[in-house]
């Protein structure tokens, strides 16, 4: 089964996509991986993309889609895959179309931005060991300080309100218009969000039919 999952910057696709993963034996194809995995091994498209990371530019979609054509050429992807951060925008998704990759299902993620905010700033994270916790989620039992290695919590710049709401604006504004433009080829689903992981994993599980 070949996969797209989408939704906002904090809804939560990493875990669903990992989940999924395991369970239908596929890989997951992450665009931020893959690029620098690409980087790494020195990849036509890799260093391609490198030159551009060096000069602090981004990496355009012709060579953002000839790295994902690298990767979903590769033996892991033969029995499918699951996309996670591609495309992004509907001439990304036109031109993954473009290369004769068929997508059996899109699922989009659904949860507001109130929810988005709430949830990414109570984020913290340790600065000395990096491990993750959330002041309601998950809060550290020691208050304010790591309770792994004692270090100090921060937010990240990432998670800070005005900063969510800066990527959410984006992502409404390039990403959002893919549901119209996979809903007309009849193979989006829409997933409630909001909940704990195994609630939206079970959703998830019924929108692609496992």
């Amino acid at each position: 089964m070949n996969i797209i999952l989408f939704g906002p910057p904090g809804a939560g696709k990493g875990t669903q996509a990992e989940i999924i993963s395991k369970d239908l034996q596929i890989p997951t194809v992450s665009t931020g991986a893959i690029i620098r995995a690409a980087v790494k091994e020195g990849t036509p498209m890799g260093l391609s993309a490198k030159s551009y990371m060096d000069a602090g530019a981004l990496v355009p979609d012709e060579v953002v889609i000839g790295i994902i054509k690298e990767r979903l050429a590769k033996d892991d992807c033969k029995n499918g895959f699951i996309l996670d951060g591609f495309p992004r925008t509907v001439p990304q998704a036109i031109a993954l179309d473009g290369m004769g990759v068929k997508i059996d299902v899109v699922v989009s993620l659904e949860i507001s931005d109130e929810a988005i905010v709430e949830r990414m700033g109570g984020r913290r994270v340790c600065k000395a060991c990096g491990a993750t916790f959330h002041t309601v989620y998950n809060p550290s039992k020691a208050g304010d300080k790591c309770d792994v290695c004692g270090g100090e919590l921060l937010v990240r710049d990432d998670d800070k309100p005005e900063v969510v709401l800066n990527r959410l604006n984006t992502y409404h504004k390039e990403t959002e218009p893919l549901k119209d433009y996979y809903s007309g080829k009849g193979i989006l689903k829409s997933v409630k969000g909001q909940g704990s992981v195994e609630e939206i994993t079970a959703l998830m599980k019924a929108a692609l039919g496992m």
